[in-house]
């Protein structure tokens, strides 16, 4: 091919008919490969992103979780709109068999929260929670949701009273609603795990341990001690017990 004729075909548009140019099409050259690295690097700090094929879903609630109202853009948040149809489409997909929820968060919207909590806990398909880090607020009735609740030894959860942001009328009725939340909250979390009522209004409402709100801090052992998560592991234990919950229901 004379020069003339190679210059020609790069400023000709390519034929869609040409098995070659459409291979070429197909695999996007090296540009888009080096397009593609950048956003994995971008999104993950790392190009090398082991790529398997598993049966098992991975969902992380970190950060805040956002619900009614949007957050700033500083904060990390999990937006409950994303998790929502996450749920359904692997309750729904033959090829899932099981989901493991990593929580590292620090809370935030309650009914968002608790909307999270219910798909869990009524989903067909075995689910295993891990909490990382910390599960504060409203990340406890997320991780009692699952079957089966693992948290790490140095991850901590904090149990507080419900409260409200913005203006507050300073009526009965306000405070009326703030008890029947609560009580959803501390019903839930109850039903689903094996601290009792008292127990869960008592470090609700401690005030010895917390230097500017109300409530207590569990460390991983204490947590599993009061019945509130089943045990101390990491991701091997929480993996194998998915894998058992798949087994069993085969």
């Amino acid at each position: 091919m004379t020069k003339q004729e190679k210059r020609a075909r790069d400023i000709m548009p390519s034929d869609p008919t040409d098995p070659n140019e459409a291979e070429h099409q197909s695999e996007g050259g090296p540009e888009a490969d080096n397009v593609d690295r950048s956003k994995v690097l971008d999104e993950l700090g790392t190009t090398d992103v082991p790529d398997m094929q598993s049966d098992i879903h991975v969902l992380t609630i970190i950060g805040q979780v956002e619900g009614h109202l949007v957050m700033p853009a500083q904060n990390k948040t999990t937006k409950y709109e994303h998790v929502i149809p996450q749920l359904v489409a692997v309750e729904e997909s033959p090829e899932i068999k099981g989901l493991l929820v990593v929580l590292n968060t620090v809370g935030g919207d309650v009914e968002a929260g608790l909307a999270i909590a219910e798909l869990m806990a009524s989903m067909r398909k075995p689910v295993v929670s891990l909490v990382l880090g910390g599960g504060h607020s409203i990340g406890v009735p997320i991780a009692v949701a699952a079957r089966k609740s693992l948290i790490a030894s140095t991850a901590t959860m904090t149990i507080h009273p419900i409260r409200m942001t913005g203006p507050v009328l300073g009526v009965q009725q306000s405070f009326d609603y703030l008890e029947r939340m609560q009580d959803r909250v501390i019903g839930f979390v109850t039903a689903h795990s094996g601290i009792s009522d008292r127990q869960m209004r008592q470090y609700m409402m401690n005030t010895g341990e917390l230097a500017r709100d109300i409530g207590t801090v569990l460390a991983g052992d204490e947590a599993v001690k009061c019945g509130l998560i089943d045990e101390v592991g990491g991701l091997a234990e929480a993996l194998a017990a998915l894998h058992k919950m798949i087994d069993e229901e085969a």
